[in-house]
This record gives C-alpha cells, structure tokens and sequence, in this order.
C-alpha cells in the first residue's frame, strides 16, 4: 500500500475519532480541564465548576499513575457553586481515572471554615465514596502532606498554600513545633546492571552494545507469547512490592522468571514503569512542544507529521520507540481479545513516552499526547519504514 493511501486511511479515521469526541463532548462524558486550558470557557458542559479549580491534575504517584487533587480549600461559598454539579463532575472524573489505573488525592483543608452547605456536601460524598467498592478500596488516608511522600512525588504536586500552611498548624498543635528538617544522603552511584532509572546510553554501554534494553526485551518477549489476547492489557495494576521486588532483580542483573508470579500483568506493569523512570523521555523533551502541535495540523497531514517528528530522534531513541511501537501494533491487533485498541494503548502509553522538562503535563496535553500515539500505533507500517538503524531489532 502506498503512503497516500495510508495518509487517506489516516484522515478517515481521525475524522471518525473526532466525530466521537465531538459528541462525547455534547454529552459531557470527558474530563473537564482545569483553569487557565484554552479549552476552559463558557460553552463548556462543567465550565460552572471547573473554573474554581477544585479538582485538578497534579503529578506522578510511586508507581507513575497520575494524580487527581480536590482542594476543599478552593470551594466558594455556596450560592456560586452547583453542589449536585460538582457531585457529577467529580463522579466522572474519579471514574475515568480509576478505570484507567490512576491515583485520586484529596487535599484537606480547613473544613470548618467551609459554609454549611459545602461541608454536609463534602462529608456525603466521602462516606459515598468510601461505601462503594471500586473506589473504597482504593482510598487511602493520611494525616499530614509529609506522609504523602511515601505514595507521591511530592515535589511535583501543586499544592495549594492555604493546605501547606493549614498542615503546618496540624503538626504544631500536634508537636509543638515543626519536624526537623532531615538531611537527604547524596544519591548513589547506578549498579552496573541498573535498569531502571538510567539512560538508555547508560543500559547500551553495560550490555556489549545492545541497543533494546534487556528489561525491555524480557517484558516484550514474555507479553508477546503468553499476554496478547489478555482483556485489559496494560490497563490493570499490580502489587506494589512486587514490581518494586522485580525492579530491584534487574537492577542486580539476575534474571527474571515472569510465569513464577502467575501475574501477566506484572511484566506489562514492569514495561511501564522502565519508560516512565527514563531520565528523559523516549520521545526526548525537545519533541514535547511538537508533539503538542499535531492537534493544529489537518487531519490528512497527521501522519506525515508524526514522521517528520520521529525522523528528528536520535538514533537510540528511534531505535527503542520503533521496537515499542511495533509491539504495541500488535497488541491492537488482537483487540477483538484484549480489548485495547490503538486509542486505549495511546491513553496508557501516551505520559510515558513524553513529558514536560520543567512541572508535569496538563489535562489538556493528554490530548496531542494520546493522538500522537495513537496515531504511532496504527500507524506503524508507515511511519517507521522511512528510516532504519545498524542493529535495529524488532519483537
């Protein structure tokens, strides 16, 4: 097939995406943005209650799934804001991101001070939300913003200053004064077999050349035998201390046996979370702001843009992402079984192949981020045929 065909098969498609967006969006059935998104303004189904910023995306947990803030401290009073509207706007947006292996925080604050209204609200929601099953079992409560840098990057939320001063109270009240300050040690240097964490120049150099990282080259090998026709690849979470157990292995340089945990999800978990500890992005910072372009670009061009943008990487990167890429080609193709298509993979894979140098990406990033790799994913045949590298494997 030539590339013009592809290029028309690429604007079919994208059109049908956008139809289906356009009339999700009719029906309110998407994450509002936050302030300060272009496309916060008044049309906006939730525009009532996402200009007050309450809920918010704010940064990475432990595990790299993204985190939703509610900032009590933000609701105004209640004449200016729609409770029963808020219900829903929060309902939906902690259903979305649940469903999709992400975090949900609320941030505390001074609920005494709220009116009446807002506190009977929010006091409902909690015990609402703690009854039900999906979304009980995930909350867990902490005390002081401290504890959170066990479950969070802390240095990448955003947090409001009224809660930074409210949990400076708490812990006079509660010590009488302020914790000492803890000396961090100074990092240590990476293990020759380290994985995770690393550069990919880094893993090539301590493994005689190899451009695919061997954690990379396990996972994929494992997933492509046993995981391809699994519901919900890539979607599920797994335990904690097992990846972090798992992490450690590769980072010792001894070997891995996947089937002795019974878990497939484990080695797709691992995939993951090798992208997301890269000390740069696969797809490098310097493509983001690109990246983030391709929504202003006609739907026919799309495709050639992505080629454009991939042919700038370096040939490492290139490398890896086309390895990737390729992989995740395959598993759409089996989405009759596993139910992730193109566009499923590209809203689980999409932060994890790019981010901003400087704070995290917001909602209205996922956007040009999802499309992007969507468009690598179902793509693929065209995109990376234009370019190939000296010792360049594919699954």
């Amino acid at each position: 097939m030539t590339e013009i065909d592809y290029e028309k098969l690429a604007e079919i498609e994208l059109q049908k995406d956008e139809a289906a967006d356009t009339q999700a969006g009719q029906e309110g059935l998407f994450v509002p943005p936050t302030p300060g998104d272009p496309e916060l303004n008044v049309n906006h189904p939730y525009y009532d209650v996402a200009r007050h910023g309450i809920i918010q995306l704010a940064g990475d947990d432990s595990s790299g799934r993204k985190v939703i803030t509610f900032s009590c401290c933000r609701m105004p009073p209640s004449h200016q804001l729609n409770h029963t509207r808020l219900l829903e706007y929060l309902k939906y947006t902690l259903d979305q991101y649940v469903e999709n292996d992400y975090t949900v925080v609320y941030f505390h604050y001074g609920l005494k001070s709220l009116n009446k209204p807002s506190l009977k609200w929010l006091q409902t929601a909690y015990k609402e939300f703690d009854r039900n099953h999906k979304f009980g079992k995930k909350i867990t409560y902490l005390n002081y913003l401290s504890d959170l840098g066990e479950h969070l990057k802390y240095d990448q939320l955003n947090i409001p200053q009224e809660v930074i001063r409210h949990d400076e109270n708490l812990r006079r009240k509660q010590k009488g004064k302020l914790p000492p300050v803890v000396k961090v040690p100074p990092p240590r240097p990476p293990l020759p077999t380290q994985q995770f964490g690393v550069s990919l120049q880094y893993i090539k150099d301590k493994n005689k050349g190899e451009l695919i990282p061997p954690v990379m080259k396990e996972t994929v090998s494992y997933l492509k035998s046993k995981g391809l026709q699994v519901e919900g690849l890539f979607r599920r979470s797994a335990s904690i201390q097992i990846i972090k157990d798992v992490q450690k292995l590769y980072n010792q340089g001894k070997s891995v046996n996947f089937d002795d945990y019974h878990d497939i999800h484990i080695p797709a978990v691992i995939l993951k979370t090798f992208l997301r500890e890269l000390p740069q992005p696969l797809l490098t910072f310097e493509c983001y702001d690109h990246i983030l372009g391709i929504t202003s670009v006609e739907s026919c061009l799309r495709v050639t843009r992505c080629k454009q943008i991939i042919q700038g990487l370096p040939d490492h990167n290139y490398v890896v992402l086309k390895y990737l890429i390729c992989f995740l080609h395959m598993v759409s193709q089996e989405s009759i079984y596993n139910r992730m298509t193109a566009s499923s993979l590209a809203c689980v894979f999409g932060l994890n192949l790019v981010w901003p140098s400087k704070g995290t990406a917001s909602l209205s990033a996922l956007v040009p981020l999802n499309l992007f790799t969507e468009l690598l994913i179902d793509f693929y045949t065209n995109i990376f045929t234009a370019r190939t590298v000296p010792g360049e494997v594919l699954p």
